[in-house]
């Protein structure tokens, strides 16, 4: 046996090893859990949601900020635009719930490149609590949504998080974006997080305001072109931890087509390349696409049947991905190994054009991972941006 095929058995050997061990952790991380107790002590908390457009199913996932089982906690939506078609949906919702402390602020205040965080400041200048959540308005929110968050948090925390978990997907493409989202990348945000090295996201960070401001505030998140990324170095520069929570908050999917899940894709990992290059450049061997090729090579050069060994490789690989799935109660479907299959089959061409690629359009913005941010001054939150 030639030393060529012993190195293709043993990175095929490590890839599964890798690929088991990070589906027992997220199944130990992510299965369903009973409601979370308030905590003996229930600081009051601010909840910053920055809303833009209306995306599928938006009242309902802005209602759910509503229904929270907490007994202190404040509600600020912020948007850019008093014209912004989703104004008078966060305006009727806050109607319909005068029992809850809730208001939405407009304006543009120009801190970063990034409109998003852009969209926040006002949210986080006008909290009144000492902890801060930001969720993105598509997220989720499980009534003991802050109970959750609290519950991660131990004494070297300096930032909670949690990945989005697709749910209620229609049509084709919208199941391959839950076979990014859940049992791909997910997976290996839990993976890492366990082993000590988690990873911000900004589809929810709960901050303990003093250590952001410690830090220089929020404009000090504009440091990176993607706010998750300069949140987990600020919080590592503090000698701090990112956790994450214990079971990934969802986010309904509804009808995706190609393009709108290639393009997140790409944007994600473009910014990931940017912010991690080091932790980015492993992700080529991610998926099953090297493994399943590295095991065929092993078996031809073996004098095994390498249709038979890949075949069965792929059997396991992506059986072990679906018990995952079934086992944490992520949706799950007979077009399941199909999306999968093909997530992985996009990998390469995902890793290669972060490295080629700069440019990318968020909610019809122009950015860019190479762009500097520029010296901007900051408008009042009254601005009403065009």
């Amino acid at each position: 046996m030639t030393d060529s095929v012993i190195a293709a058995a043993s990175f095929c050997g490590i890839t599964a090893l890798l690929h088991i061990v990070s589906i027992v952790v997220a199944v130990v991380r992510c299965r369903p859990r009973a409601f979370v107790a308030l905590p003996r002590e229930a600081p009051p908390v601010t909840i910053v949601r920055p809303v833009c457009g209306l995306d599928n199913f938006v009242e309902e996932t802005l209602r759910t900020s509503f229904e929270l089982a907490y007994p202190a906690f404040e509600l600020i939506f912020c948007v850019a635009s008093a014209r912004d078609p989703v104004v008078p949906v966060v305006r009727g919702l806050i109607a319909a719930h005068p029992g809850v402390k809730a208001q939405l602020l407009v304006g543009d205040d120009r801190v970063s490149t990034n409109p998003k965080l852009n969209n926040c400041v006002k949210g986080w200048r006008a909290a009144a609590h000492a902890f801060i959540a930001i969720a993105d308005s598509n997220v989720l929110m499980p009534p003991d949504y802050i109970q959750r968050l609290l519950a991660a948090w131990r004494r070297d925390t300096g930032l909670v998080c949690s990945p989005p978990a697709g749910c209620r997907p229609i049509g084709l493409w919208a199941n391959l974006e839950c076979a990014f989202l859940n049992s791909y990348q997910a997976r290996a945000q839990y993976f890492a997080d366990t082993l000590g090295i988690g990873f911000a996201q900004g589809k929810t960070m709960l901050w303990r305001r003093a250590d952001l401001e410690a830090a220089g505030g929020i404009r000090a998140l504009a440091a990176e072109v993607a706010e998750d990324a300069a949140s987990t170095k600020v919080v590592r520069a503090a000698g701090l931890r990112v956790r994450l929570v214990d079971g990934p908050f969802e986010q309904p999917l509804g009808r995706r087509s190609f393009k709108e899940v290639w393009r997140r894709q790409t944007r994600w990992a473009r910014l990931r390349r940017a912010g991690f290059p080091l932790f980015f450049m492993p992700e080529i061997f991610g998926g099953a696409v090297l493994p399943l090729a590295a095991a065929g090579y092993a078996a031809h050069g073996a004098g095994l049947p390498v249709a038979a060994t890949v075949a069965a490789l792929a059997l396991a690989w992506y059986g072990l991905e679906a018990a995952l799935v079934r086992a944490v109660r992520w949706h799950l479907t007979p077009l399941f190994p199909l999306c999968a299959m093909l997530r992985d089959l996009l990998l390469p061409g995902l890793w290669i054009d972060a490295w080629i690629g700069t440019d990318f359009v968020w909610r019809g913005n122009a950015m860019s991972v190479a762009a500097d941010s520029p010296e901007l001054n900051p408008a009042p939150a009254e601005f009403v941006a065009d």
